[in-house]
């Protein structure tokens, strides 16, 4: 069971969304918030494994809750759920420990499925979104670090290339006829030689050491 809470300033939709993620057997909504600082305390007192994170709330905003929460309690997946995907709303959610973020238009069956796959590993970025990361990356002024000791095999930067794509691991391996153990293996190497924790972080250096490129894709 994933115990999850939502937040979200606007009561009517934390009760749309209850309704939706307690339609599915594997998830529980075990209590919702209207604001960042709310939510960090509810998070202390549940213990969820998933927080479904809004961005503009009073008080305490959505980043500032997410930083706070991952802080904490780095067990705990943030998934943001938002209608903003304006540029620096993203790109500080990214950093801020977010696991993944969509939009308010996503369907439900891809919100359920983000959110069992974002406690499997998976990193769930709105392809609109994951084009915003690039643009802002690769706009940087900051020096980019020495790549030549990164050495990916052909295999590794397929893997790569899809996981910036946003493709989960079942995906990837439908794509490039493997079973999931491999892809999981992959990604655990792709991990280890990238310095990364997870597969946004992962996605966040490829783009910025121009390993791939998703403009194209």
């Amino acid at each position: 069971m994933i115990r999850v809470i939502i937040c979200d300033d606007q009561e009517i939709v934390c009760q749309g969304l209850t309704t939706i993620l307690n339609s599915d057997p594997q998830i529980k909504v075990v209590a919702t918030a209207s604001n960042g600082l709310e939510v960090q305390e509810l998070v202390a007192i549940h213990q969820p494994d998933l927080v479904l994170m809004d961005l503009k709330m009073p008080e305490v905003n959505g980043i500032q809750a997410t930083q706070k929460i991952r802080n904490s309690y780095p067990n705990v997946k943030i998934l943001v759920l938002t209608t903003y995907d304006d540029d620096e709303w993203l790109f500080d959610a990214v950093r801020a420990g977010a696991s993944g973020y969509l939009l308010k238009d996503t369907p439900a069956t891809d919100l359920l499925q983000a959110i069992k796959g974002t406690m499997e590993g998976e990193t769930y970025l709105d392809p609109a979104v994951a084009g915003k990361i690039l643009n802002r990356v690769s706009s940087t002024q900051e020096p980019q670090i020495q790549t030549s000791h990164i050495q990916l095999s052909e295999r590794e930067t397929e893997v790569l290339q899809l996981m910036a794509r946003g493709l989960t691991n079942a995906d990837i391996a439908r794509e490039l006829y493997l079973s999931e153990g491999t892809v999981r293996n992959y990604t655990s190497a792709l991990f280890a030689k990238l310095g990364v924790n997870d597969r946004t972080q992962a996605v966040l250096a490829a783009l910025r050491y121009g390993l791939v490129d998703i403009r194209d894709s």
